[in-house]
This record gives structure tokens, C-alpha cells and sequence, in this order.
């Protein structure tokens, strides 16, 4: 049970942690922090953590944030995965729930109304049935003993078996088994004990193939997580590993984790993966599964490298080198068109269509009103009275200009601020 005093509250009623805390939770709230739950690619800070810690607000597509309750059930680990703080080789405090406590734990939360749904992963402590098989419980728990109706993330562990995968799906609103690596080449300069294709693809496949079956299944999808810059991987290794998921597995998201150092690892003399390089990852995962760009037309973003620029986003770079499609005529363009015009995303695609249905666009400030990022779109767009200020904008200074730079090399290497939100590409 929660101490009493950990729920006392601010005047802004924010709960807040009192030293008395269990020491297992917030061992095992801070071992939960590596992976990612939310709608990530905003870089607003990534679903930033309550102070309370385990606690995470989570971000959603619409803008909004859902309060989570993120734990593990255990950091007790096997593997020696050398991105994770987890990992077995490192000495640090290890603590462990039982299904019990966590359930009732999650509860006392939820009930007053400080979370609306969990976030449940662990290590693999013994083996990844006998794990996986505690942390199926606790759902079962949750869903059987207390009714609890709402949203349940699930975390599948590698190398557990078909009967596991089915039990998960049939209790989780949503189910991710972490892929970490785009190819067997990759995983295993990460880890010694993961296995690709047995142990992570194929209980992917398994949930797929439960979807067919039975489309009420795990109704918010499957996920995965890449862990960037780690391997040595470059983007393309990513994007094409991306694609392929989202084609084959029919993934509902793929979530990008930039590598951060952890003292003690075997790889940590690899430095830091810059936020600017998730981000970019981010804004070409956006162009593939919202957009829905083709996978080739994505790979125009990528330099000789196979790397996304970090200067400029990967729809600008996309638009940049087909200089012959623009620009386009706003009136006439198809929503597939505008979707691919910079500045341009799919309300403001809708948007216009709409509109053109009683009368064309006539000028920038009905583009504005439309949510067009204008000065953006500008330099890809033409319509009938344009100003001649406005025609000055049109194509020749960005393509003569901005990106005769953009072609000298990549950015890669460069020092750069954390990005902020995505907003239309």
C-alpha cells in the first residue's frame, strides 16, 4: 500500500514524493524510464516525467497527454544489453514487486484519479516465460479483481513463446516487444542473448496473426522502439527496418530512443546520439505512416551516408530535390500533392480541398487561416493573383541558395539545441 503521506498535494494538486517513499518504487520508476510510451517525435520534452516519477505523461497525436503509471515489475535482469541500465553487468540497486502489490499499487492511483492507465514492463529475472508470466498476472489482476476497464500497455520479453503472446493480447489494450537494432548484425553488437528473428520478430508476428483472427484484439496495436545511434547503425538501417514493419507486422507505431551513454557499459566510450537525429527520425516515420509517403520517396531525405540531414527536415530535403514537381498550383493540386508541399500537412490539405469546393485560395492570409505554415509552403506553391512580393518567394532563392549548402555534406556531426515540437512538416 502507497504511503499516506507519498499522495499529499500542492495547491496545483500534484502529487508529490515524500522521503518515506517505497525505495522499490522508485528504483524500478527509474529503470522504466528507458523506454518510450508516448507520442514521441514532438521533442517537446519527450512525455516528460511527473515529479512524482512514475507517473508519466505520456503525449498524445491530438496534442493532449495521458498520465500513466510506468514501473517495472522487476530491473532483475539476464541479458547484457549494453544501451540499458538494467543490464546485468552493472552493480546498481535491484528490487522487484509482486503482481499483487503492483496491482493494488496502480489502483490506489487510479482511483484518485492521479493516473489513467499503465505502463508495465520488466527484466527478464530468471527466464522470459517465468516473467512474462508474472507480469500477465498482474494484468489479470487488474482486469478480473478490480474491473479495471481502461488502457493497459503491455510489454512482451523476448524469446517468450506463442501461448504468452496470446494471454498478453487478450488482456492489453496495447502490446510492444522492443526491437532495439534494425538487423541481427546490429542486436548483436548490443546484446549477446537476443535473438532477431525467434525472439523478437516472432512474437511480433504472433500478435499480427491474433489481429487477423480477431481484429478486437489489442485494440490501440503493437509497437516497437529502436535504440539510435547505439550499433553503429545509420538511418537508412532504421527507415528500411521501418517500413518493412509497418508493412509486414502492420506495426500501429515505432518509437525512436536516441543512446545516451551509461556509465560502466561496454559501449561507453560511443557517444551520445543527438535529439536532432530522433527527431529527424521522427518527422520521416510521420512522412511514411501519416503522410504516407512511399518508402522511396523517404529515402530522397537521406545523404550519400544514408543519414537524414539535421539541419532541415526530411520533407524540405524530399521537396528540394524534385524541384520539377513544384511549384504547384494550390487551386489544382490533389490532396496527395499538397500533402508533399512543405508547410503542408494533412488538416490544411483537407483544408483547402474543402475550401476550393466554393472558391479558390487567393491570397496568403486565407493560408494562414487554413493552418498553413505559409512562409514554408511559399517557395512550392503558385495561385492566381499572387503579389509580387509573393512571387519573389517562388522556387528560385531556395533552390539556388539554401540548398547548394544542403548538398556540401552532412550535419551529422554538428552540436545543435533539442528540437522542439514537429508540426506540420
Amino acid at each position: 500500500m502507497l504511503p499516506a503521506n507519498l499522495l499529499d498535494s500542492h495547491p496545483n494538486g500534484c502529487a508529490t514524493i515524500m522521503p518515506v517513499m517505497d525505495d522499490r518504487l522508485k528504483t524500478l520508476a527509474a529503470a522504466a524510464q528507458f523506454d518510450v510510451c508516448g507520442c514521441g517525435g514532438g521533442m517537446r520534452p519527450r512525455a516528460a516525467i511527473d515529479p512524482t516519477r512514475f507517473i508519466h505523461k505520456a503525449a498524445l497525436p491530438d496534442g493532449g497527454c495521458a498520465s500513466l503509471f510506468k514501473a517495472l515489475l522487476t530491473n532483475v535482469c539476464v541479458n547484457d544489453c549494453a544501451y540499458c541500465i538494467n543490464q546485468k553487468s552493472l552493480d546498481i540497486p535491484r528490487a522487484a514487486f509482486q503482481p499483487e502489490e503492483l496491482a493494488r499499487m496502480f489502483m490506489e492511483l487510479y482511483q484518485k484519479r492521479m493516473v489513467q492507465g499503465i505502463f508495465l514492463s520488466s527484466g527478464i529475472a530468471g527466464s522470459a516465460v517465468s516473467t512474462q508470466t508474472r507480469l500477465i498476472e498482474t494484468v489479470e489482476i487488474l482486469r478480473r479483481r478490480y474491473k479495471f476497464g481502461g488502457y493497459v500497455h503491455l510489454k512482451l520479453l523476448p524469446g517468450v513463446g506463442a501461448d504468452c503472446v496470446e494471454t498478453a493480447c487478450r488482456l492489453a489494450s496495447r502490446v510492444s516487444v522492443n526491437i532495439e537494432a534494425p538487423t541481427a548484425r546490429h542486436l548483436a553488437r548490443l546484446s549477446s542473448g537476443k535473438n532477431l528473428y525467434e525472439g523478437i520478430l516472432e512474437p511480433m508476428r504472433q500478435v499480427q496473426s491474433l489481429q487477423l483472427r480477431s481484429p478486437g484484439l489489442v485494440p490501440s496495436g503493437q509497437t516497437t522502439q529502436f535504440v539510435v545511434g547505439a550499433a553503429g547503425e545509420c538511418d537508412r538501417d532504421i527507415l528500411d527496418a521501418t517500413g518493412a514493419l509497418y508493412h509486414d507486422m502492420h506495426l500501429r507505431r515505432v518509437y525512436f530512443s536516441a543512446y545516451k551513454p551509461i556509465d560502466g557499459s561496454r559501449l561507453s566510450g560511443v557517444g551520445a546520439a543527438s535529439p536532432w537525429r530522433e527527431h529527424r527520425l521522427y518527422q520521416a516515420d510521420w512522412l511514411l505512416r501519416i503522410y504516407r509517403f512511399s518508402h522511396g520517396e523517404v529515402s530522397l531525405a537521406l545523404d550519400d551516408g544514408g543519414y537524414l540531414n539535421l539541419k532541415h527536415n526530411p520533407k524540405l530535403v524530399i521537396a528540394a530535390r524534385q524541384p520539377w514537381l513544384y511549384p504547384v498550383d494550390i487551386n489544382r493540386a490533389s490532396y496527395e500533392e499538397l500533402l508533399r508541399v512543405p508547410g503542408i500537412g494533412p488538416t490544411a490539405a483537407r483544408r483547402i480541398t474543402q475550401m476550393r469546393q466554393i472558391h479558390d485560395v487567393t491570397s496568403v492570409e486565407q493560408l494562414q487561416k487554413l493552418r498553413v505554415r505559409w512562409r514554408a509552403a511559399m517557395p512550392f506553391i503558385w495561385f492566381r493573383g499572387m503579389s509580387d512580393g509573393e512571387k519573389q518567394l517562388c522556387m528560385a532563392p531556395l533552390f539556388a541558395d539554401e540548398f547548394s549548402r544542403l548538398e556540401s555534406g552532412s550535419t551529422l556531426g554538428r552540436v545543435v539545441e533539442r528540437p522542439s515540437g514537429v508540426g506540420a512538416l
